[in-house]
């Protein structure tokens, strides 16, 4: 019965069965012919029989025949064959020859074969003879004997003597092999040791099959790939490190530390960044961010960004619109990019971090006792998304404090939740003692970072010196509280001056500190509104003056006309003093301060 026509109608096995059961019907069967086309029965799917397969011309030849030497004795792979528990030599092929020399059949490989002792492979062969299992050990480096392969090249026709302990084998004549183009060479060659059974069917010893594949192409291939990556990583990992800070500026107040550690092995880096920028005035920036995804892309989009910030930060705005700048700006880098950051900003007459947060993790704070706080919301939304309002959050770092700010990859594992890191995070900072980069180093080592780790890490460290002593001498504040009117300016002068001289500046530098506090205040009377306030900071290297009013009309440098009385009080002040700005203040008004670099060893 023919079920070609309805196979395709029969589901899985049915089908199967019926195919074979039609192939065994016509097998028993002689050929019928064909039914005429009028006759047949309409298939459900055309499907043309298969041609049957020729018969063979004769029986198929098996293996039986083929010798030992046949079988191994062309194979380009080195091959021995030992017997016994002292591994006693029973063949060598011609290409172990070659790269060996000869080797006396019956001998015993401590003995006769030194090169498999150097690979230590004696024990594995034991190993083998025990268990019944092949075992293979993988790109051991071996050196040719030139000198025994040149020999067994001239006199290919000896043939070293067996030995009478040698069982009765197909051990073939052994000769080395002399063409230069086929001939073994130095490398690498990966060894299996599989176990047989050696001699006669009447006295077969167990013995070992030492079989040594050349690989050398290919490790060195991959070392070669491995240098190609490494250069290229370093080559990444260079760019990455030249858009970070080369040298962080060291505040007055502060001191701070930082610590870049590239994520894996592989090229592609990550977008981790941070920033310590002086505002003046005392003000410190400090900035910590992380673009998402890795790769030179990432280092880009994070490098612009970094120099944006730093723009930015110029012109002394509040942080969360230095956020929202930021946040249009990493749109038009790249919509497919986001970016989480932190812009903090530290007044030491304030004695707190004014902070924005983008999308990132939360600013760690330490007290003078050891307690550790996160910095609350506001958390916006990372940058590069939109269309949010960012607002600024503050919390205190008085004298004696220290505060870390983190990326993502010190405190994420895959197998943990985040909240863990970042209170892992937190135990680990409370005990962490030290200047700022022993910090860094601790809580690296802490939270276990190595070479190894898969993300990019970098920690931000700040302390706010507690000072004592003669370093106590060298940090002084005083302020007056102007209420405005005539007498305003005479009393700026003679209180500056008078402070001046208890800080024991010298009287080039104090007469030049009366003048610009004298200026700030005229023009803080002459273009502001009460209430006024005149501020004097000195540290250990500079001497701040800063006048602050409740209007927040920001002041400009300007050339004045000769016939003018007035606009000349900034362009005296941009001329004496070191450095100049303005800011506006949280409460609506304005700040105007100037900066005098100290003679060095005053104090």
């Amino acid at each position: 019965m023919n079920f070609t026509r309805w196979s395709a109608r029969l589901p899985g096995t049915q089908r199967r069965a019926a195919a074979r059961a039609d192939r065994k019907d016509r097998t028993a069967a002689p050929a019928q012919p064909a039914p005429a086309a009028g006759g047949s029965v309409p298939a459900a799917r055309a499907e043309a029989a298969p041609a049957p397969a020729p018969a063979p011309d004769g029986p198929v030849p098996t293996l039986d025949g083929l010798s030992v030497h046949d079988t191994l004795g062309k194979v380009p792979a080195l091959v021995a064959v030992v017997y016994g528990p002292e591994h006693r030599i029973a063949y060598v092929n011609d290409a172990y020859a070659a790269l060996f020399g000869a080797r006396s059949p019956g001998a015993p490989a401590r003995e006769a074969l030194p090169e498999l002792t150097e690979l230590g492979l004696l024990p594995l062969m034991d190993q083998v003879l025990r268990s019944g299992r092949p075992r293979t050990v993988k790109s051991r480096r071996i050196t040719a004997d030139v000198n025994a392969a040149m020999n067994l090249a001239a006199a290919p026709g000896t043939t070293p003597a067996a030995s009478d302990t040698t069982p009765a084998a197909d051990v073939p004549h052994q000769s080395a092999a002399t063409d230069p183009d086929t001939r073994p060479r130095s490398g690498y060659y990966t060894f299996t040791c599989s176990p047989i059974a050696v001699g006669a069917t009447e006295a077969k010893q167990p013995g070992v099959l030492v079989f040594a594949a050349d690989v050398t192409d290919q490790i060195e291939a991959a070392e070669r790939l491995r240098a190609s990556e490494r250069r290229q990583r370093e080559a990444a990992v260079t760019l990455q490190r030249s858009l970070l800070p080369q040298e962080l500026e060291q505040p007055d107040d502060l001191r701070v530390a930082a610590t870049y550690q590239p994520g894996g092995k592989d090229t592609a880096v990550g977008g981790d960044w941070y920033d310590v920028i002086t505002l003046g005035a005392g003000r410190t920036a400090l900035v910590i961010g992380d673009v998402m995804g890795r790769g030179v892309r990432a280092a880009a989009v994070m490098g612009q960004l970094r120099t944006a910030v730093r723009a930015y930060a110029r012109l002394d705005l509040p942080p969360h619109e230095v956020l929202q700048l930021l946040d249009g700006l990493a749109s038009e880098i790249d919509a497919t990019q986001i970016a989480t950051c932190i812009y903090a900003v530290h007044d030491p007459n304030e004695g707190r971090l004014v902070y924005a947060s983008a999308g990132h993790l939360p600013i760690l704070v330490r007290d003078p006792d050891g307690t550790v706080r996160r910095a609350a919301e506001p958390t916006g939304p990372p940058l590069g998304t939109g269309g949010w309002m960012h607002t600024s959050g503050t919390i205190p770092l008085g004298p004696g404090s220290s505060a870390v700010l983190y990326t993502d990859g010190l405190v994420e594992r895959r197998t943990e939740d985040i909240d863990e890191g970042v209170a892992a995070l937190e135990r680990a900072f409370a005990g962490a003692t030290g200047s700022p980069q022993v910090m860094c180093d601790r809580l690296i080592r802490a939270l276990g970072v190595t070479a190894d780790h898969d993300d990019d890490v970098a920690v931000l460290v700040l302390q706010h010196p507690a000072r004592t002593g003669h370093d106590a001498e060298l940090f002084h504040n005083a302020a007056l509280e102007l209420l405005g009117g005539i007498e305003a300016a005479p009393r700026a002068r003679a209180f500056a001056s008078g402070v001046l001289v208890s800080w024991r500046f010298p009287t080039e530098l104090r007469d030049l500190g009366v003048l610009a506090a004298s200026e700030l205040v005229a023009n803080s009377l002459q273009h502001g509104t009460p209430p006024m306030r005149l501020r004097l900071r000195r540290t250990d290297r500079r001497l701040i003056i800063e006048v602050t009013d409740g209007d927040d009309h920001l002041p400009r440098r300007r050339r004045a006309e000769p016939a003018d009385e007035a606009g000349r009080g900034i362009s005296i002040i941009a001329t004496i003093a070191s450095s100049w700005g303005s800011r506006r203040t949280p409460g609506g008004g304005k700040a105007v301060w100037c900066e005098f670099a100290l003679p060095a060893g005053h104090g």
